[in-house]
Parts: structure tokens; sequence; C-alpha cells
């Protein structure tokens, strides 16, 4: 069955870096698009990344562009979010999130804290 395991959150201070992994399996994942999501403590999951199956195209939301960068390794069946420049409203939990056949596909999800 399909799997989605995020790590790599934690505690870091304004203007630090995290980098986020989420490996992937039980799917065909070098074709799929992958994405990332955060849900912050009484708001609504809400979309950050985006990459295609052969890492051409990536989206970002505008809250995180130019900070956070998206990347894939076929090979290993991982994703990547290399988040730089953290902020306190970058608070919340990532989820890794695929799409196969109109079904959404989501991980657990990892813990990111920026606080002083």
């Amino acid at each position: 069955q399909v799997q989605l395991v995020e790590s790599g959150g934690g505690l870091v201070q304004p203007g630090g870096s995290l980098r986020l992994s989420c490996a992937a399996s039980g799917f065909t994942f070098r074709v799929y698009f992958m994405n990332w999501y955060r849900q912050a403590p009484g708001k609504e999951r809400e979309f950050v990344a985006a990459i295609s199956s052969s890492s051409g195209f990536t989206n970002y939301a505008d809250s995180v562009k130019g900070r956070f960068a998206i990347s894939r390794d076929n090979a290993k069946n991982m994703v990547y979010l290399q988040m730089n420049s953290l902020k306190p409203e970058d608070t919340g939990v990532y989820y890794c999130n695929t799409r196969l056949s109109a079904l959404d596909y989501w991980g657990q999800g990892t813990q990111v804290t920026v606080s002083s």
C-alpha cells in the first residue's frame, strides 16, 4: 500500500534552516508529482510546494518563495524540502502528499517549530 513517511522536523530559531525528508513506497514514485503541505495550529492545511515527476517543474506558495526548495531523488523514492530563513509563521505540521487516481495520500506529518 502507499506509504509516505516524513522526517526532519524540529525546533529551530528564526532565521535558521531545516531539511525535511519524505520516504515513499507502494507506488511508482518516479511518475508522480509530489507535494508538501503544512498545517498551523487552528488553521487549515495549506499548500507549500510541488515538484513534477522529473523535477523539471516546481511550484511554491508565495509565502515560501525564495526561502524553500523542493527536490526529489527518484532512485531513492525520496522527496525533500529545504527550508531556509525560517520564520515563526512557518511553524506547523508538514505533510508529504501525492495524488494517485484522484485519491490523495498523506504521511503522518512532521512538526516544525520556529521560535526563539
